[in-house]
């Protein structure tokens, strides 16, 4: 796969925590701050027509599985931006698992609502978080229950606030002016952001450093549950306010972090794959009807 073409992608799944962080952590333990369910109701939560909310609503009472979809955007002024992280993840509380399935920001498919076959992280761009939403459930044959994007200019300052992340590495590398050895590390957000961001020295590519970042995610989790970061809850909400949006409510989020946070004890990941390859001037990942179908069968199975 010609890898300029993942310039400022795969990397920047890091802030996508700050959405795990209200999905499966500490939420329910902040909910004595008020400035908390103003802060997501007033700034974090956006509906989007894609996702029937009454439904979700119900399979959450019910304790049903769900699947979230987890969107990381590099967002400028006068620019929506690309979603250059896809992830779908899917939360069991009732058998205690988690699954996340990362989807290639290169993926060629069909861009509902915009009538074009094209890169699937362009569904984004055209349509925002409703478009993606769309696109992504038509691609795999799946209903998507929540959706999560997540900003990107975020990670650094998110990582620092909850006071660093740890990791087990199994890569030793340098990233810049970074050294990474091997075994448990413990990571500032600069750090983290070079950890996840390193590809072309990991013999496995993209599929190394997605592990890198899905590795991240589970830490911020972690610190997400624990009542260290009460303290900082301030500054944890100036981060979500100014980077996320979400279909939950802050109803929803008390809801996932009191009856689905069980979830995280069990991870699962994977990358769907395919092959890569030009058409026209044009750099596509073209995934095999076989790999949806297997992708598809993981997710209705796990849920």
């Amino acid at each position: 796969m010609n890898q300029k073409k993942f310039k400022k992608s795969w990397w920047k799944i890091g802030l996508l925590v700050v959405g795990l962080l209200l999905l499966v952590g500490g939420a329910y333990l902040y909910s004595i701050y008020d400035n908390v369910k103003s802060t997501v109701d007033n700034d974090v939560h956006k509906s989007v027509t894609s996702i029937d909310n009454r439904l979700t609503k119900e399979k959450v009472e019910s304790r049903e599985p769900l699947n979230i979809l987890l969107l990381g955007v590099d967002e400028r002024e006068y620019d929506q931006g690309r979603s250059d992280t896809m992830i779908v993840m899917t939360l069991d509380p009732n058998n205690d698992r988690m699954q996340m399935v990362s989807i290639p920001r290169d993926t060629r498919t069909e861009i509902i609502g915009h009538g074009t076959i094209d890169k699937i992280n362009h569904s984004y761009a055209f349509g925002g978080s409703n478009m993606a939403v769309d696109t992504v459930e038509n691609f795999l044959d799946i209903e998507i229950d929540y959706y999560v994007r997540v900003n990107m200019e975020g990670l650094q300052q998110l990582v620092d606030t909850v006071g660093g992340v740890t990791v087990n590495n199994n890569l030793a590398f340098k990233n810049g002016s970074f050294q990474f050895e091997e075994g448990e590390l413990e990571l500032n957000g600069r750090e983290a952001l070079a950890y996840v961001r390193m590809r072309k020295e990991d013999p496995q590519g993209d599929a190394g450093r997605n592990e890198r970042q899905r590795q991240v995610i589970e830490s911020v989790i972690d610190k997400g549950a624990s009542l260290g970061v009460v303290n900082k809850i301030g500054d944890i909400m100036d981060v979500l306010g100014d980077n996320v949006s979400t279909n939950m409510d802050f109803s929803d989020m008390r809801r996932l972090a009191t009856d689905y946070s069980s979830a995280r004890k069990n991870n699962k990941t994977y990358q769907i794959d395919g092959n890569g390859t030009f058409i026209g001037d044009i750099w596509y990942l073209i995934v095999p009807d076989r790999e949806v179908e297997k992708v598809h069968r993981m997710i209705q199975d796990f849920s």
